[in-house]
């Protein structure tokens, strides 16, 4: 059994958000904000449903956790997301200066890494890869396989 304070388990929450976004055709995305070992914010890519090309997963758990705390910044949260953010999202990953970001699968076309890596980040976050890659790597695959 999984500890309820462990990273797979966080992103296992962020696999069931990037479901939902299948589910609903969008691309499978999903994202878990976690502060105080809490989870306070569950989203999913929304750009579809919301004719929004930000309603990015990562965006909308910013949002939504800053509107729970009643601050802009997130030094104390980390963020699990089934894919790697791509820079859009990685920049507002560093102004909010979430304290961590976890992902899963490396997103090798938009995945922020190829284009400025860390470096836009904010410089005190700390960065994990390829927690449960496989896993989220898999839904993202056949989301695009029955695209085509």
């Amino acid at each position: 059994m999984l500890s309820v304070h462990s990273d797979r388990y966080y992103m296992q929450q962020a696999l069931k958000e990037a479901q939902k976004a299948f589910e609903s055709g969008e691309v499978p995305v999903g994202a878990v904000m976690v502060c105080d070992n809490r989870i306070i914010a569950r989203m999913h890519n929304q750009t579809e449903q919301l004719t929004d090309v930000t309603a990015h997963a990562e965006i909308l758990a910013i949002t939504a956790a800053e509107s729970h705390l009643g601050s802009k910044y997130l030094p104390d949260c980390t963020l699990f997301v089934t894919l790697e953010p791509c820079v859009m999202c990685a920049g507002a990953l560093a102004w909010s200066q979430v304290g961590r970001i976890v992902y899963g699968a490396t997103d090798e076309k938009r995945g922020f890494m190829l284009h400025g890596g860390k470096d836009l980040l904010h410089p005190k976050t700390k960065l994990e890869m390829g927690i449960m890659e496989a896993e989220c790597a898999l839904l993202m695959k056949a989301f695009f396989k029955q695209r085509r």
